[in-house]
């Protein structure tokens, strides 16, 4: 008997999906949660994975169509078996059956996108050596036609195909453990820790070199922007993608909704800088993480909202609603918007667990493997549009938030240096401009610089947990 494919039932308060693309054309085998379409919502884009093994018999809505939840989409049925007609449903608004073309149908999976500011765990870049913004990861080459069993194989996720791009490898020399040999994150990480085990060979003796010139310095990230249009007339038009407009209704949404006013604080960022050149190998090392900026920004923050609650209520009505738990949203960019994944009781996270939470979060967004639990019940965000070099940022609060800080970038500026005589001179320090955005139906202008004075101080003296 055939299996339905239904869309599936992504959130409570989720009543319709988008088909992006299909991932299978019709006739085509599948294999029981392997991905088969990509969807779109209101809350999150995500990968819906085959519910059952077999042929996919039929598909009864294309790409572009928006059909309520649990509507039937497709069917997979056994080899040779037949598919009756399935009538479809009278309040399917926008659902227009349409053929999936063969193109798209056969199209590999996108390498995942060059890794943006906020896609690589906001870390805050330039200023700080290795460039803390996450430098695009190299594509992974096509790879020749070769047999079932070794496609099969070479199958993996974007997250493992992103791995073994950084490192070299080919993933047709990792032994996968997966579903008919799929390469888990376990097996590449596996196979990486074994190949730095190995003996290195003996260095080849050393030969005369012309003085090497200095070092060009990091190039800043490539702003995350739709490809120039190919204009016929005076002007070009495309539809916006259900993310975008999801993201005008929310942000004019939240314009209308809260009182916005900001506030911006300049601070000395020498210990983060300092502690981070510290441990930054050790954690790769020993934890497997990359070191960034951002945990340390996060820690000053929850300690803040430890001590100021309100920054971490919301309005209902006339009431204000206080959260026990600390839920942070951190905003990630993608080359087609912005999503805010959510950190959950940010507050019980040691600053290791707030760097893996970050690079978690911004790596399955960016592989479009967030569930819609993962981007709602945030009580704080955080922004951070300092890898593109600005001073500072004014983000529009992301409701029902009262509130959302902006990292700017981080620099070496001179300022004036006081010492324990109380003698004053000029010095060099890295320094970031922090910006609150704050609603000020609830929260005032003094609690809110408070607030900021308490992140400030927490930075400036250097009260994390790993120092």
């Amino acid at each position: 008997m055939p299996v339905n494919v239904v869309m599936p039932q992504m959130g409570e308060s989720i009543a319709e999906g988008t088909i992006v693309k299909w991932f299978k054309n019709e006739g085509e085998p599948v294999k029981k949660d392997e991905p088969l379409l990509e969807i779109s919502t209101d809350k999150v884009d995500a990968e819906v994975p085959a519910p059952a093994s077999g042929v996919l018999a039929k598909i009864h809505y294309g790409p572009g169509a928006t059909v309520p939840v649990e509507t039937v989409i497709a069917e997979i049925a056994a080899e040779g078996e037949a598919v009756a007609a399935t009538p479809q449903p009278a309040a399917a608004p926008e659902a227009t059956p349409a053929a999936v073309p063969k193109a798209q149908a056969e199209a590999p999976a996108p390498a995942p996108p060059a890794e943006e500011p906020f896609a690589r765990e906001l870390t805050p870049a330039p200023a700080a050596p290795e460039g803390e913004v996450f430098p695009a990861a190299a594509p992974v080459p096509a790879e020749p036609e070769a047999s079932e069993a070794a496609l099969l194989r070479r199958r993996s996720s974007p997250l493992v195909r992103r791995i073994a791009a950084e490192h070299g490898i080919d993933l047709a020399q990792v032994p996968g453990t997966g579903l008919h040999g799929r390469v888990t994150k376990e097996d590449i990480l596996s196979y990486i820790e074994k190949q730095k085990a190995k003996p290195a060979a003996p260095p080849a003796p050393p030969a005369a070199a012309p003085t090497p010139a200095p070092a060009p310095a990091a190039p800043r990230p490539a702003p995350t922007v739709p490809a120039a249009p190919t204009f016929a007339g005076e002007e070009y038009r495309e539809p916006m993608s259900i993310m975008r407009q999801r993201i005008a209704e929310h942000m004019v949404a939240s314009r209308r909704t809260s009182a916005h006013v900001q506030t911006v604080f300049e601070v000395d960022v020498s210990h983060i800088v300092r502690l981070r050149e510290k441990y930054k190998d050790e954690w790769e090392r020993q934890y497997g993480v990359k070191l960034t900026y951002t945990p340390f920004f996060l820690e000053a923050a929850i300690d803040a909202l430890k001590a100021f609650p309100v920054l971490n209520a919301s309005i209902d009505g006339n009431d204000i609603v206080y959260h026990r738990h600390i839920n942070l949203g951190v905003a990630v960019a993608l080359p087609h918007g912005l999503i805010v994944p959510v950190i959950k009781h940010a507050e019980e996270l040691s600053l290791l667990g707030l760097q893996r939470a970050l690079t978690d979060l911004a790596t399955r967004a960016r592989n479009k493997q967030l569930k819609p639990e993962e981007v709602q019940g945030s009580t704080f965000s955080v922004t951070n549009p300092g890898p593109y070099g600005n001073l500072f940022g004014l983000p529009i609060i992301n409701q029902p938030n009262v509130a959302i800080l902006s990292i700017g970038n981080i620099q070496r500026r001179p300022v004036v240096i006081r010492d324990a005589m109380g003698r004053e001179g000029i010095g060099i320090s890295d320094v970031v401009y922090l910006a609150l955005s704050f609603d000020h139906r609830l929260i005032d202008g003094a609690v809110a610089d408070q607030f900021m004075a308490h992140i400030k101080a927490f930075i400036q003296e250097g009260r994390f947990s790993l120092a």
